[in-house]
């Protein structure tokens, strides 16, 4: 069930907080959901009177999870501790909230699945999520009329989607920060990631923000996101961002989990070649990556990094920290300085937003999708830009319609800790950057 009342109206009731009124009009194309082919699992088709007022409201979050490569666990522990906490408070706008997990193993067959019984539970959406392999779980939801919110923002087509409504600007707007940050400040730039379809995205993104300080582009560096050592890639890495003496290189490692493996061999390397800098961002590490790997006397010392959201020191995180305190205090899975665990509290704060929006009116994966497309404003307690998503953004222009939030914040390991780089800066803002970056 997924928190159906009996339609009083067509007109949305109950703004709270950030958000504006909701327009009122014809039906988006597109929102209908298709669920002919899904009989035995769908109940009723979303936008259709079914179901109580004591209906919960059910979503689904995934991520992969004890896998070789990048894994995501606090993700759905956090959701779980959201729905115990939220309804500890008197639920969604009065609802339950249910949360269903999915582990999509790094593969495209498990996420595609997940998918599927996503499709199969009728949830109204799937809310801060993360999964490599876009193009097997969108075109799912899509057919089902399902939104994704607040996705990782680990592809481009996360960006894309009609259906997807990300809360910040993936790894785009990361790597296109970061790049124009070291244009200033590195001789040659060596970039290490992924050899996968998600990786391949990666240096056009590095380069964007390279080339518009008038810096040269980044050397590619493919590396395997499985492997246990990186002796031979960090020796390359090395060899090319020393070739200058006058103009210390860069090396940006971006391997998600594997990361630390890379610097781990990296540092055994680095003592035979002249001094570069790093400079990676966040996902690919954190505070607890950086304690467990040296804090002050580790390879991270010095290191930029580029995130989507304001330090985990800062008060506005003081509600999610909340949540964890009262409902996973002990988890080790779930960690506030966790930008998967941060994305997936924004994300089910929009979530919170658009039921709340709804009033007594009915609670679906369509009405949902309604809501946020007819201008929907979400305020997110200063965590980011409000946030609102239009079929044309001010990026459609270079194949991102949906990346709404192009806010990047500029940390810097320094003595041990990750602090801002720039005290009292604002956020820098990657959509000139992004505007010229050329994903041919």
């Amino acid at each position: 069930m997924t928190g159906r009342r009996p339609t009083r109206s067509s007109f949305l009731r109950g703004l709270r907080g950030r958000s504006r009124a909701i327009r009122t009009g014809a039906l988006s194309a597109g929102a209908l959901v298709a669920c002919a082919s899904l009989a035995a699992g769908c109940g009723v088709v979303p936008g259709t009177t079914g179901g109580s007022g004591d209906d919960p409201v059910t979503v689904m979050t995934w991520a992969p999870q004890d896998t070789g490569a990048t894994n995501k666990p606090g993700m759905p522990a956090f959701s779980q501790a959201y729905a115990r906490w939220i309804n500890a408070q008197g639920g969604l706008g009065g609802r339950e909230l249910n949360v269903l997990t999915c582990n999509d193993h790094n593969d495209s067959v498990a996420a595609a699945k997940c998918a599927r019984r996503a499709v199969k539970e009728d949830v109204v959406a799937v809310v801060g999520s993360y999964s490599q392999h876009a193009d097997s779980f969108l075109p799912v939801l899509e057919g089902a009329g399902i939104p994704y919110i607040g996705g990782y923002g680990i592809t481009n087509t996360e960006f894309t989607s009609p259906l997807s409504y990300p809360v910040n600007g993936g790894q785009p707007a990361l790597l296109a920060g970061l790049g124009s940050t070291l244009a200033d400040s590195c001789g040659p730039v060596t970039l290490i990631r992924p050899d996968t379809i998600a990786g391949d995205q990666l240096p056009v993104l590095l380069d964007s923000g390279l080339t518009s300080g008038g810096h040269e582009r980044a050397h590619d560096q493919r590396a395997a996101e499985d492997a246990t050592e990186y002796d031979g890639q960090s020796g390359r890495a090395l060899e090319r961002t020393t070739t200058d003496p006058a103009a210390p290189g860069c090396v940006v490692p971006v391997l998600g989990d594997r990361t630390g493996t890379f610097m781990d061999s990296f540092r055994r390397a680095r003592a035979d070649y002249p001094d570069v800098r790093t400079a990676t961002v966040l996902g690919s590490v954190d505070q607890t990556t950086i304690n467990a790997t040296g804090g002050a006397s580790g390879p991270y010392e010095g290191a930029y990094v580029t995130g989507w959201y304001p330090a985990a020191n800062d008060p506005a995180w003081n509600g999610m920290k909340k949540v964890i305190k009262e409902e996973a205090f002990g988890d080790n899975s779930v960690d506030a300085a966790d930008a998967g665990v941060q994305t997936t509290w924004i994300a089910y704060t929009v979530l919170k937003e658009v039921v709340e929006a709804l009033g007594d009116g009915e609670v679906s994966a369509h009405t949902v999708t309604r809501a946020l497309d007819d201008g929907l404003t979400v305020g997110t307690g200063g965590l980011t830009p409000p946030l609102q998503w239009k079929f044309q953004g001010k990026l459609a222009s270079v194949g991102f319609p949906r990346l709404v939030n192009t806010e990047v914040t500029l940390q810097v390991v320094r003595q041990g800790r990750l602090v801002s780089a720039r005290e009292g800066a604002d956020a820098l803002d990657t959509t000139r950057t992004l505007r010229n970056t050329d994903l041919t």
